[in-house]
């Protein structure tokens, strides 16, 4: 049973999931726009690079970009998946619980992998890499004060009794009345519309797991900390690259999309324009390609754009998507019953 009419079977994808590598490499194109203000961070401060700004001779000056480290992107995209074959039945929390015990035998378990000590491991089959904004740190991130306000709603104490352990004197005020808390501190933000450059690549794929990846990459939506109050981004993808091997990196793709915008777009105040943006990557990654020694056929445009509508057609029907999930599901079974010995979860870490 196949899902997909516009691609050649054969050619883009394997018939069952291989032990050994073979060489077939899917690469999607993604533009990650922030549209809230989300959290990249190391240690309370906003992950950020120091890097060449463009790879044009006059925009050798280097600038400080903030990054999006790998985890960062592929482990929310990962928990999608997880829950949506837990939502349908082809997996419990109780058999397979992320970072604590793997069933190793299901499609997020072999697609994206695991390590349980002594027990074995899968290698992950998604590569995911540093991705970096088109615009520097300055101009992509803000900083906000944030609070503890009292119980009133207000950020001084008027009368609040703060319990205290028995053998204390009876409750007393937390602060003087009348006077501002001191539950206040600072954190920098990355603003709405920044643009993140990524290209997740996917080795070896049945058209069950290739189709499985592309679902959680378009579901995926809370990225970051705090994703419970902040951290919404939209993955936009421009395209699909089918490859006998890597292509170029998110680095060299950001900058030449940076290259390809005029100064006064880049010293301007106002975001980037997302039209600007998804040409210039078009534009840009297309360039990049030609130079690439290897065998691929490119999905970019008018070709994508038929292979996108198809892919959520089969992903937004219940029907269709349990069945691509069955049939991944089966995949991930067989191959591990062939392939990964003494099946029995344990504590565990994921690739």
């Amino acid at each position: 049973m196949t899902f997909l009419n516009n691609l050649d079977q054969t050619k883009c994808f394997q018939t069952e999931i291989p032990y050994k590598p073979m060489g077939k490499y899917i690469h999607f194109l993604t533009i990650r726009v922030t549209e809230s203000y989300p959290l990249f961070q190391t240690d309370q401060e906003l992950n950020k690079a120091r890097v060449r700004a463009g790879r044009k001779r006059e925009n050798s000056a280097p600038i400080s970009r903030l990054t999006m480290f790998k985890r960062k992107q592929s482990t929310p995209e990962r928990l999608v998946g997880r829950e949506l074959l837990r939502n349908y039945g082809f997996m419990t929390a109780q058999e397979c619980e992320y970072n604590v015990r793997f069933a190793m035998d299901n499609p997020d378990c072999i697609i994206y992998g695991f390590a349980i000590g002594d027990s074995g491991s899968e290698k992950s089959k998604v590569v995911v890499d540093t991705a970096y904004s088109i615009t520097p740190f300055d101009d992509s991130h803000e900083t906000f004060t944030l609070n503890a306000p009292y119980e009133n709603g207000t950020m001084a104490a008027k009368g609040e009794m703060k319990e205290l352990p028995k053998g204390k004197d009876k409750g007393k005020l937390d602060g003087e009345i009348g006077t501002t808390t001191a539950r206040i501190n600072q954190q920098d933000h990355i603003r709405p519309q920044v643009f993140f450059p990524s290209i997740i690549t996917l080795k070896d794929a049945t058209e069950a797991s290739f189709l499985y990846v592309f679902n959680n990459i378009l579901r995926t939506s809370r990225y970051g900390a705090q994703t419970t109050r902040t951290g919404t981004m939209r993955n936009e993808l421009i395209g699909v690259v089918f490859a006998d091997g890597e292509i170029t990196s998110n680095l060299r793709w950001t900058q030449a999309i940076y290259d390809l915008f005029p100064d006064e777009v880049l010293q301007s105040i106002d975001p980037l324009d997302e039209d600007d943006v998804i040409e210039h990557a078009k534009t840009a990654i297309q360039s990049l390609l030609d130079d690439e020694p290897i065998v691929k056929t490119a999905f970019i445009g008018e070709e994508f754009d038929a292979l996108l509508k198809e892919v959520k057609a089969l992903t937004s029907n219940e029907t269709t998507l349990k069945a691509i999930l069955k049939k991944a599901d089966d995949e991930a079974k067989a191959y591990a019953k062939k392939h990964i010995k003494g099946k029995a979860g344990s504590t565990a870490a994921a690739e």
